[in-house]
């Protein structure tokens, strides 16, 4: 199945970049279950004119991947029964500590900053995979600040581990952009005083994934690979098999 927004972007009133990872095809012609890995921007913004649609899906663990201080700014998913929440921050560098030059490579600007996660924030990414390989906790949805980058990156792991392809896994990515669009407008028209968010916050090139999944395999074989060196088990890989593939 092609990455489009068709049957795939859950609208909401005020969350732009929700999504059912589920649809590819993956190992052994075997399909990628919907309905069981959702993955969002900042849930902290559902109001409850949004409760019945959110509460509809089901959904059982949040799993939010912000840094601590984005969730004291903003807050965090409204506290609704059945829920369970759980903040698993993959540690890595302000992305200000190395600015964006404008001119260059976006998509190989945002690469380095994810393989730079990759590299940091092992123990974050191991559980946040071994909690979404749990299917006493799914449905599942994962998210960040944008639903782009940390969460991008959660979800390039498992689709991959599933054996989604990486242009699937890439496509899936850039529809992060489209979000992103819809944010920005939404933010105009509700707090036109706010300044403007540089590109590496807005746009999802599909080329970043590409090359994050194509080195993260240079550096440790394979994806497996990598995730056994972060410290997921095999005994998780094949329970994300399992419960995640039609």
């Amino acid at each position: 199945m092609d990455a489009t927004e068709v049957d795939r972007h859950i609208p909401f009133g005020t969350i732009f970049n929700f999504r059912d990872a589920g649809g590819y095809a993956g190992h052994d012609g075997r399909t990628v279950r919907r309905g069981r890995l959702y993955r969002s921007d900042s849930l902290h913004r559902l109001n409850e004119d949004d409760r019945d649609a959110f509460t509809a899906l089901g959904i059982r663990t949040v799993i939010d991947l912000r840094r601590s201080h984005e969730v004291e700014r903003d807050g965090r998913v409204p506290d609704w029964p059945g829920l369970t929440y759980r903040h698993i921050h993959p540690e890595h560098a302000e992305w200000g500590q190395v600015p964006y030059e404008s001119g260059t490579s976006l998509a190989r600007y945002l690469a380095d900053r994810y393989a730079d996660l990759a590299q940091t924030g092992t123990a974050g990414l191991a559980e946040a995979l071994g909690l979404i390989s749990d299917a006493t906790s799914g449905p599942v949805v994962v998210h960040c600040v944008a639903g782009k980058d940390r969460t991008g990156i959660v979800c390039a792991l498992t689709l991959a581990v599933l054996g989604v392809a990486d242009d699937e896994i890439a496509a899936d990515y850039a529809l992060s952009s489209a979000a992103s669009e819809r944010f920005s407008a939404w933010l105009a028209a509700t707090t036109p005083a706010a300044e403007e968010l540089p590109p590496p916050f807005l746009a999802s090139p599909s080329d970043t994934m590409l090359l994050f999944l194509a080195e993260l395999r240079e550096g440790y074989g394979s994806v497996e690979g990598y995730l056994r060196h972060a410290g997921v088990t095999d005994a998780q890989l094949a329970a994300l098999r399992d419960h995640l593939l039609e």
